[in-house]
């Protein structure tokens, strides 16, 4: 039974539904980019109030950046944040996992991103952890033009969401790896088949000989055999 109701009458069921109609399309995705990108335009259709929405990732604990948004109020306001090293969405990511802003501009905790709401043109907030992955950290921003947009459900069904995104963006980030690594291999196979022919030599012994040209270049392995593949020529 669908017992979760926002205040525009969406109900959690419902939102489970249509996360899972998403989670069906993005399968069949491969780039982490554009999987980001559906995730935030279908979070800002789906959590009733929200008017623009970002994936904000911060590697290292460095650079906060938007890695997909809906629009130029959102990166703005993503912008804003770097610059000024606070805001709601530094805090999801760093500190805890929901972050909830009813005015930004009466906010007492980022003074200086406050004092700049009315030009950035957000007012409300809502902003979730989506994943801690090595040193790489994000959060689902969605955010609103007007004071308390974004209503008494946004904590359940923006959660519901952010949690479904992370799963979401996790195994399309393992996929591009994976695609990463088969051609690396490829790359690397074509390599050792140009040294076995011109020096005589066996696989392991073409191996060890792109291995060593790494060492001593100080490049990684799968870039000298790329070069080799392309131009012919090992240079030591």
């Amino acid at each position: 039974m669908d017992t979760a109701r926002a205040a525009d009458g969406t109900t959690t069921g419902a939102v489970a539904r249509r996360l899972a109609e998403l989670a069906r399309e993005l399968q069949r995705e491969e780039d982490p980019q554009q999987v980001m990108q559906r995730i935030v335009e279908q979070a800002v259709q789906t959590v009733p109030g929200a008017e623009h929405g970002s994936i904000s990732l911060v590697r290292d604990r460095r650079d906060v950046q938007s890695a997909a948004a809906t629009s130029d109020v959102a990166r703005r306001f993503d912008r804003a944040q770097q610059e000024l090293s606070q805001g709601p969405c530094v805090d999801a990511m760093y500190e805890e996992e929901t972050v909830l802003v009813d005015d930004l501009r009466a906010e007492e905790r980022w003074p200086d991103l406050a004092a700049r709401a009315d030009d950035l043109g957000v007012r409300s907030l809502a902003c979730f952890q989506l994943f801690v992955d090595g040193g790489t950290l994000g959060a689902l921003n969605l955010m609103a033009s007007r004071p308390a947009a974004l209503g008494e459900g946004v904590r359940e069904v923006g959660g519901l969401f952010a949690a479904h995104a992370a799963i979401a963006l996790a195994d399309a980030q393992k996929l591009e790896h994976l695609h990463t690594a088969l051609v690396h291999r490829d790359v690397i196979g074509q390599a050792k088949g140009i040294l076995m022919e011109r020096f005589k030599v066996t696989p392991d012994q073409a191996f060890a000989l792109l291995v060593k040209v790494s060492q001593d270049r100080n490049r990684k392995l799968h870039a000298v055999a790329e070069e080799l593949a392309r131009t012919g020529s090992l240079h030591r």
